[in-house]
């Protein structure tokens, strides 16, 4: 039976609930709070996890666990090893059942599950709202000092290098127009539609807003929507509905939408540093959408580079 992309509090606490008791260094369950912040916002992800977190929760870094870059891009996918080595360090095997969260909602938690299955190991799901949503349905919050896991064993996996898009294959994918050649790949950009256009300054200082030749606009926005806790004003993210998530594909790419969900279209996310391009990916595989990649230096690679072309009309 495959592991749930998304699961809800509820299903989560069913999980803990039913997880037996076992003498192995490894738990059956193993919780990551993969929260993570725009480097301009005064909000530090590891601080607010000593605070408070999901019960026997342990903070995964995703700017930590990667692979460093010729251009000091963050967040890069890690190497076999790194991962491996981080794998070990949480205690998690590969029957762990991983669980991965964010305080945002839904921001950077697909992107940590995205490098679960990049390596293989399918037994990663999301927690749909995050820690806000636990807290919001009454689920219980730990504050004391975080305890450390025992170390594991984790078999150095096979990354999927399907699952990742270079800048040369984007460079070459904008040379094509999608509607010349069935192979071409779709690309979805989950910035802003204002910083795809040009008519908004990117977050880093110094480049370039605009888009890859060819490309849509697709703000991760779209596949999410808001709510707010109860009797306050805190607020945070969800995925849509499976037909929600279908109108908002539609909605951005049109007719290739269809070719995309039925497999005649491949599909490529990207966003500002790799991060977002999460939820879209993710939004497209709870579509069934199996042929889908992710740009992982995403527009603060393409742009950084003097020989890009950056389009700013919309298409």
């Amino acid at each position: 039976m495959s592991t749930p992309l998304l699961l809800s509090p509820s299903q989560l606490q069913q999980l803990l609930l039913s997880e037996s008791p076992t003498d192995s260094a490894t738990k059956q369950v193993s919780i990551l709070d993969s929260s993570w912040f725009m480097p301009n916002s005064p909000r530090k992800a590891n601080e607010e996890f000593q605070e408070k977190r999901i019960p026997g929760a342990q903070f995964l870094d995703l700017d930590e666990v990667s692979s460093p870059h010729e251009l000091g891009l963050k967040h890069m996918i890690p190497s076999e090893r790194r991962f491996t080595d981080a794998c070990e360090e949480f205690g998690i095997d590969p029957t762990s059942h991983v669980i991965l969260y964010d305080t945002h909602g839904v921001f950077s938690s697909p992107r940590a599950l995205f490098m679960f299955r990049a390596f293989g190991h399918e037994k990663s799901s999301v927690l749909d709202g995050g820690l806000p949503r636990w807290e919001a349905e009454g689920f219980p919050i730990e504050a004391k000092p975080p305890v450390r896991a025992r170390k594991s064993v984790y078999p150095t996996p096979v990354f999927d290098k399907g699952m990742i898009r270079s800048y040369d294959q984007m460079v070459s994918n904008s040379f094509t127009d999608l509607h010349s050649d069935s192979a071409v790949e779709l690309v979805v950009d989950a910035r802003s539609r204002g910083r795809f256009l040009g008519t908004e300054s990117e977050p880093r200082a110094g480049l370039s807003s605009g888009h890859i030749p060819h490309s849509f606009s697709l703000p991760f926005t779209a596949f999410l929507q808001t709510r707010t806790i109860p009797n306050s004003s805190v607020q945070y993210s969800t995925f849509l509905s499976l037909p929600e998530l279908r109108n908002a594909l539609v909605s951005h790419v049109g007719d290739h939408a269809e070719a995309v969900i039925q497999g005649k279209r491949p599909i490529t996310t990207s966003c500002g540093s790799g991060m977002t391009a999460g939820v879209l990916w993710l939004g497209l595989k709870l579509l069934g959408v199996q042929n889908v990649a992710l740009y992982d230096e995403s527009w603060t690679g393409y742009a950084s580079r003097a020989s890009s072309k950056i389009e700013k009309a919309a298409n």
